[in-house]
């Protein structure tokens, strides 16, 4: 790994002496159904464990697998674990086992750990704590009493299965979770390991779809997995734009028969070729029965006569390769696990690891358990609205998201607020520009303003490329990479006189800015122009969309999640190349200017070897050190490696000089090749995430807009020339907060493009480590114990999907 630089913090050596795992155990198993992704979370834990010296061993079979005993504990290597990253399902299995919901079944566990095994061999150290370390699936929390884990011994000693000695030498248990479940139907966490998967497998589908019901002008009807959760519905409806998504929390009103066949006849009126209607499979109205997508076919084809179809999509949702979003929240998660196990003392309760915004949190399980139930309580009892809340902040913002876009209300309908707003992209494309774009207009137009749209950035505006953009105009803009309104690098510096003037002939009221660094800098210009110009004493905010994910003020930017999903797909097909043709590396250029944000997640959720950024300085010893790294890890089982280098990381150190340099220096060991990736990482369909961030982000942004614009409107026009009139929307940490741009100058290195402060780089230790680099890992961030409020799971203002 590049640069192995001692780290900044002086106690955080300290802190790895007093976690030290030597002399523990720790044990990883899978339950209930599979999730992409698992086997990232089961790799993270392995190499984590190893790493801090303890023993790891895989429980296959799930619980089944801890009654059964004998081969299924078996000792973890570093290198078992290799090639799981990118495979999908759960390599050590998983199973449902009924003789584990019974005491006599948990104790017959504890006695094959400890009466087979004996106290020098796997699981069971003499006098030390056994831990083990559990992916859950979501249905476990449903069926299995958890308290199970501080009963363990004293069931195995009742029942003869060992003595008292080995009772007593394992009287502690430490158990922590980690949530594995396409359905993100677990309380405490925005975001389940193989949520992100599922909902690529279900968009990869629905544009498949789309284009053959385009094509037919026909309905489709397609079933998705949610059997208490509609989640993946919901997400995949505001992912797609679908007519009409059905789902358990929000079951339709009386008479959604008629509403559903009548906004259906509106879009094909409006000459719509499409309708796209999306049912989770435990959709129900408000008298409890169930609603089939065979009930909706045979309802449209009854009352309005369109050509329909059915699709179910069953298991490939569950199946396939693991997105990187997935492989990288459940490698953060797998490392936080064992961090928490290490920190465990007698009293401290199980907890699970969660994702509450951008950060890694540890919230205790039984709470998060309980809150789980009382989702199914309230939905038991028609209470629907609270059964939504009690889901979350993320699931009520998609629910509101979705209702702002699904339906368009009629003209008499819709406030008359007489603002006009211009919407226009700035900077390179990135994938998730037009979801965003569809999703301002459509809030504008239900907010009551004129919505105008910008072609080719500045430079389109200066032109006076501005028209009028309606509802209709932005129909299947989700799905669409790309900038359809054109978008070009030009700042408005030079043309501020040409700008103002438009303002004045299109009387626009405020803009909203979708673009990269490029769009900051615009935002910045203007900003300092008021003094110059009125016409730019207007709300103006800047939603940030670059891959390259360098823009000041947010720790996410529309378009970057795509961008990680082109590189790691095309480093796994690099890899898999490798599996014929043995000791080979391969070095990988991307993009990102002089942010290392895709190389470094890129390199993390491909499992590269090496990762080469500006931010992280390295000369050529760090190069020997790397090269003497690979040789020593050609000598095991894993005989190839993977080297990613973002493009502007050394002005010396060029790509072609790495891959000379490993060439030379690894001959007669392994030989080389290298890739650039180029512009494939700005293209293509935008991954649900950016779809779905893009989506929202964008409808938050309108209605901030709408705020500043009624207190900023006196004696008869709009003037708002303060700082918070300027701002950016941007993810910080947990929440969505509107920051000032002229705030975000001090926090910028314009020079090289990039924030100064970037917490990714946190990552960088974690990558190292799973990379089995020495290193030291600064846990400054680590997830401290939370608890849950009872009446408030997710405590958040963020809004990710």
């Amino acid at each position: 790994m590049a640069g192995a630089a001692a780290p900044k913090r002086q106690d955080t050596r300290k802190f790895f002496e007093n976690l030290s795992g030597a002399g523990k155990s720790i044990a990883v198993l899978t339950s209930g159904g599979d999730a992409q992704g698992m086997n990232g979370a089961v790799r993270a834990v392995v190499r984590m464990g190893i790493y801090v010296g303890a023993k790891v061993y895989f429980i296959h079979e799930g619980y089944q697998g801890m009654v059964d005993g004998g081969d299924n504990i078996k000792e973890a290597t570093w290198e078992s674990v290799s090639s799981m990253l990118q495979v999908g399902g759960t390599v050590i299995g998983s199973a449902r086992c009924k003789e584990f919901r019974s005491h006599e079944g948990r104790g017959w566990f504890n006695g094959h750990a400890c009466k087979h095994n004996g106290p020098h061999s796997p699981i069971v150290i003499t006098c030390e704590k056994f831990s083990v370390c559990v992916d859950f699936g979501a249905n476990l929390f449903r069926i299995i009493p958890l308290i199970f884990i501080w009963v363990f011994v004293n069931l195995s000693s009742s029942a003869g299965l060992i003595d008292e000695a080995a009772a007593e030498s394992n009287s502690e248990l430490h158990i922590v979770g980690m949530v594995g479940s396409i359905d993100n139907d677990f309380c405490g966490t925005d975001m389940t390991i193989g949520t992100d998967s599922a909902l690529h497998r279900i968009i990869e589908v629905v544009d498949a779809i789309m284009t053959t019901a385009q094509s037919h002008q026909r309905t489709f009807v397609l079933e998705v997995m949610g059997r208490h959760c509609g989640y993946l519905a919901l997400v995949s409806a505001l992912a797609c734009g679908a007519d009409w998504v059905f789902i358990p929390e929000m079951p339709p009103e009386d008479g959604w028969e008629d509403n559903m066949c009548q906004k259906l006849s509106e879009n094909r009126a409006d000459k719509k070729r499409l309708n796209i209607i999306i049912v989770a499979e435990g959709a129900i109205d408000s008298h409890n029965k169930a609603i089939t997508p065979d009930y909706i076919k045979e309802l449209v084809v009854r009352c309005l006569g369109f050509d329909t179809r059915v699709t179910i999509l069953g298991h490939v949702q569950r199946g396939g390769t693991p997105s990187a979003f997935d492989r990288i929240l459940a490698s953060r998660m797998g490392v936080e696990a064992v961090l928490a196990l290490l920190e465990a003392s007698a009293n401290t309760p199980a907890c699970v690891v969660s994702l509450v915004g951008n950060q890694a949190v540890r919230l205790p399980l039984m709470e998060c358990v309980q809150m789980t139930q009382e989702v199914q309580k309230a939905m038991d009892e028609k209470k629907f609205e609270e059964a939504v809340r009690l889901r979350g902040r993320s699931f009520e913002n998609n629910l509101s998201t979705y209702r702002l876009l699904s339906y368009r209300k009629a003209d008499s309908e819709l406030p008359n607020s007489s603002f006009n707003v211009a919407v226009l992209n700035v900077g390179a494309p990135a994938a998730g520009m037009n979801a965003a774009v569809r999703s301002a207009v459509r809030v504008g137009i239900t907010e009551g303003h004129k919505m105008f749209a910008v072609s080719d950035g500045f430079e389109g505006f200066y032109k006076g490329q501005i028209k009028e953009i309606k509802w209709g105009d932005v129909g299947g803009w989700t799905g669409q990479g790309g900038s359809l309104l054109g978008t070009k690098r030009t700042l408005p510096g030079k043309h501020l006189d040409k700008i103002a003037e438009q303002i004045r002939i299109h009387n626009i009221n405020a803009l909203l800015v979708i673009g990269g660094f490029e769009a900051l800098e615009s935002l910045l210009q203007l900003h300092e122009a008021r003094a110059n110009y009125e016409e730019y004493c207007i709300p103006m905010c800047m939603l940030p969309a670059t891959i390259s994910n360098n823009v000041p003020g947010t720790d996410l930017s529309i378009g970057a999640d795509t961008s990680l999903n082109a590189i790691v797909e095309t480093c796994d097909r690099i890899k898999q190349s490798a599996s014929g043709t043995k000791r080979r590396v391969f070095i990988i250029e991307t993009m990102g200017g002089y942010c290392g944000y895709l190389a470094t997640v890129g390199g993390l959720a491909a499992g590269a070897d090496t990762v080469y950024i500006y931010e992280e300085p390295f000369d050529i010893r760090d190069l020997q050190g790397n090269v003497e790294h690979l040789t020593q890890k050609m000598k095991t089982s894993i005989q190839r490696g993977l080297v990613l280098r973002n493009e502007n990381c050394n002005e010396n150190f060029t790509t072609d000089f790495i891959y000379q340099l490993y060439s030379e220096e690894g001959r007669g060991v392994f030989d080389c090749r290298k890739n650039i990736l180029g512009h494939m990482q700005q293209g293509g369909a935008p991954s649900p995430f950016d779809r779905n961030f893009g989506t929202k982000v964008a409808a938050k942004a309108i209605q901030w807009i709408t705020r500043t614009l009624k207190d900023s409107y006196k004696g008869g026009r709009v003037f708002a020339n303060s700082d918070d009139t300027v701002c950016l929307l941007g993810m910080r940490r947990r929440a969505l907060v509107f920051q000032p741009v002229s705030e975000l100058r001090d926090e910028t290195d314009f020079v090289h493009r990039i924030p100064k402060e970037q917490w990714w780089l946190k990552l960088r230790p974690l990558m190292k480590i799973l990379a089995k680099y020495k290193t030291s890992y600064d846990v400054s961030d680590a997830g401290q114990l939370e608890h849950v409020s009872r009446f408030r799971p997710k405590e958040s203002n963020t809004e990710t999907i």
